[in-house]
């Protein structure tokens, strides 16, 4: 089965006229029948194939089957098998590098390095999960530290919840599948998938992967189709313990309304601010600038957005960072030499056009960039920007980065804290004293210092305050959330 899925996707990267079709993956059968939605290269709109959308009886069957699987396979699986389906997967992966690279290229419009990257962390998440699958323990407590405890032991011990419900979004179409899958099948959970409809066909791939490691029919569903469709009756299900969403603000503060009683974690926007001092390194200062606000054409949460810069320094760190945007080459992401790569859409792409503008007329510069070409946005800054333009205050999710010049310290702390998102920051300094008061003080979920707010990795927690989520991702930590603490108690007799 994995060698006929492997030679369809061949066929659609050499473009042999041979579009893929694909259904819904229900209890270990694709399911047809659906309205059909295209899915077109965001580069230059070429059919890469359709997906047929999920019903609402599609997505109750795809829960209870794997409801009906977790209590009768997933639930009592060992933990050294887990682990070594996780970690044959992530030999699988690695082995279909290519495959994945052009198929992220294809649907995501992910140039081939940033493609390249995406597939080695998602490996590197799949270990960690067969790790962590292996690492899921209690504690002993010792009871006779309370009054009347004495001749008790307590432990305690962790139980895997049941059905995981995972919504991702289009800009990380395998390694943000992976973030929610891996951590819930290394616990001992089956998943619902729904991943974006824009790139519906790595997260299948992914799944064939999975299928031919081991994993056993019904433990991964797969519902394709948009949200508005598929979302409600997935996430208001009894059956479905816990729901995990990467995506947007709006729709995720939604979906917690929705899930009612059920565990939900949320990674949702923001409008990352880095703060950059007159006794940084400017150098990898703007170096780290420019690879956190136009790495895959800003469409990351912890995107590089708002740089506060100390006034002594602002020109000198402005002239290198015109003159590394001035490197980027922006093109097809199937070229080895771009850059910067399209947006997933002409409507994203004209929306961050429009934001320039509107910035601009309101007194902003725009000293680089600006420009839109189809999908295509130029790597842009901005500068003599105001907190309250849409370009500074929201989130821009496109290749815009904003300066802004600040005095003090003070200055900048309350600047950086002036937004309803928290997600990630970045502090350049070389007073590690100075550094360590503000990622004291940030309201953020996570603090760099001397490297900008883009970087993860997959092993550190993950989440934001404010409008940026609840909860945390890293596999570690959304094992654990994935799981039910039990007490147990004994009385020595």
């Amino acid at each position: 089965m994995f060698k006929a899925v492997k030679e369809r996707m061949e066929d659609v990267v050499m473009d042999t006229g041979n579009p893929l079709v694909q259904g819904s993956i229900i209890d270990g059968k694709e399911v047809r029948g659906g309205s059909r939605m295209e899915v077109r290269s965001p580069y230059n709109q070429h059919l890469i194939g359709y997906i047929e959308t999920a019903s609402p009886d599609d997505v109750n069957e795809a829960v209870a089957s794997a409801h009906r699987v977790f209590h009768d396979v997933m639930k009592s699986m060992p933990a050294y098998r887990r682990a070594d389906i996780l970690r044959k997967t992530a030999d699988l992966v690695e082995q279909s590098a290519d495959e994945f690279v052009r198929l992220l290229a294809l649907e995501a419009g992910k140039p081939l390095r940033e493609g390249r990257a995406e597939v080695a962390r998602g490996v590197q998440v799949l270990r960690f999960a067969a790790e962590g699958a292996k690492n899921i323990g209690g504690e002993q407590i010792p009871l006779d530290s309370a009054i009347g405890g004495e001749g008790r032991w307590g432990l305690t011990k962790r139980y895997p919840l049941g059905v995981v419900a995972a919504i991702t979004p289009f800009n990380f179409p395998l390694n943000l599948v992976l973030h929610k899958v891996a951590p819930a099948l290394a616990a001992g959970n089956t998943v619902v998938l729904k991943p974006a409809e824009k790139t519906p066909f790595t997260p299948v791939l992914l799944y064939k992967l999975l299928e031919q490691a081991g994993l056993p029919q019904g433990a991964l569903q797969i519902l394709m189709g948009p949200g508005t469709d598929i979302v409600e009756p997935l996430v208001t299900d009894p059956r479905v313990k816990k729901v995990t969403f990467t995506g947007s603000s709006a729709v995720g503060w939604r979906i917690k309304e929705m899930a009612k009683s059920s565990k939900v974690t949320l990674e949702l926007g923001s409008n990352a601010p880095n703060l950059i001092f007159d006794d940084a390194d400017l150098d990898a200062a703007a170096a780290s600038i420019v690879k956190g606000g136009f790495v895959y054409a800003g469409q990351a949460c912890v995107s590089v957005q708002r740089v506060y810069v100390q006034q002594n320094a602002y020109q000198p760190l402005l002239d290198k960072l015109l003159a590394e945007v001035g490197k980027l080459k922006v093109g097809d992401p199937e070229d080895p030499a771009t850059d910067v790569g399209p947006m997933i859409t002409g409507v994203a792409a004209e929306r961050a056009e429009s934001w320039v503008r509107e910035a601009v007329a309101q007194g902003a510069r725009a000293v680089a960039g600006g420009k839109r070409n189809g999908t295509l946005f130029e790597p842009t800054v901005l500068v003599d920007v105001r907190h309250e333009m849409k370009v500074v205050c929201q989130e821009v999710f496109a290749p815009i980065v904003c300066l802004l010049p600040f005095q003090t310290e003070a200055e900048a702390v309350a600047y950086a804290n002036d937004s309803e998102f928290g997600l990630q920051a970045g502090v350049f300094t070389s007073d590690l004293n100075r550094a360590l008061r503000i990622a004291d003080v940030l309201e953020t979920g996570g603090v760099w210092i001397n490297e900008v707010s883009l970087l993860r990795y997959d092993h550190i927690p993950y989440g934001g305050v404010k409008r940026s989520g609840i909860g945390k991702e890293g596999v570690k930590y959304a094992i654990e959330d994935m799981t039910e603490l039990k007490f147990i108690g004994i009385r020595l007799l």
